[in-house]
């Protein structure tokens, strides 16, 4: 049977549902603990239904998993990550395959970084933060925030949409995409909010700061970002807002279904092909 999974305990608070919302302030207040709740085991052979591989479903949007390889907040491949695949519900894909269509007539294309992520992933994020002495990739990720407020702040959910198979991280890229160079493990860490041809050098279009960016000037309507980079963010709000996607407030990068099929379901399977039913 597909498991379904109750709050952890040692987070914050669950990440929101979709729901239209005014821009909040840069500064956020922590919510109360929740009361610890043991999560499922996966059971094996499990099978994630009516979800597909989304580059099956369209080809044209790029990828780039990054909680697959090293280059992620945590420092190496999460647990879960079999395959670098963005997995989605096939309803989330062919929404986000209109998103795709109206991008390219605007001379850009999608780039997904994470999609469907299984319930072990968020164990591993939540066992992590509990470890003060693994800060290896600080400098860039969360160069301004302490570790042990990462979940108070907003900035990793447990448990998180993205288990629900209709939310995903993602971005614009020009169209063709510029090369991107490759991460290599140990190259000198620069922060996530420097300015574009400092940080690391992703082909996304300027969005004001990288991809899981844990800094309020990642909020996606934060004042202290104008000019190009604000107009880029309006613009991946309105195409994703036109396709029934809702933003998350506090990341210009994170978007869920509205009409999703499974609101209430956390799905443990990995991200694998097999997993797909």
């Amino acid at each position: 049977m597909l498991a379904l999974v109750a709050l952890l305990g040692g987070c914050s608070r669950p990440e929101p549902r979709p729901a239209p919302a005014a821009p909040q302030p840069a500064s956020v207040s922590p919510s109360p603990t929740p009361a610890p709740v043991s999560p499922p085991t996966p059971t094996p052979g499990e099978r994630l239904p009516g979800f597909v591989v989304l580059t099956d479903l369209d080809p044209r949007i790029h990828a780039d998993i990054r909680y697959a390889t090293p280059h992620n907040f945590v420092g190496r491949p999460i647990t879960g990550y079999r395959e670098p695949l963005c997995l989605l519900t096939r309803k989330a894909a062919e929404a986000l395959r209109r998103v795709q269509d109206a991008a390219l007539a605007g001379g850009h294309s999608l780039k997904v970084y994470d999609c469907y992520r299984p319930q072990p992933a968020v164990d591993d994020f939540v066992a992590w933060s509990k470890r003060p002495g693994e800060q290896q990739t600080k400098a860039e990720f969360y160069p301004d925030v302490a570790k042990n407020r990462l979940f108070a702040e907003g900035y990793i959910g447990a448990p998180t949409a993205h288990s629900r198979g209709s939310t995903m991280d993602l971005t614009l890229v020009d169209e063709p995409a510029a090369s991107q160079p490759p991460y290599r493990a140990g190259q000198p860490l620069v922060a996530c909010t420097a300015p574009p041809g400092q940080r690391f050098a992703d082909n996304s279009i300027d969005m004001g700061t990288g991809f899981d960016c844990f800094d309020s000037r990642a909020h996606t309507a934060d004042p202290r970002i104008t000019g190009t980079a604000r107009d880029n963010r309006r613009l991946l709000q309105r195409l994703m807002t036109d396709a029934g996607f809702v933003n998350y407030d506090r990341e210009w990068w994170h978007y869920s279904l509205r009409d999703e099929p499974y609101p209430d379901t956390f799905f443990t399977a990995p991200v694998a092909r097999s997993s797909v039913g």
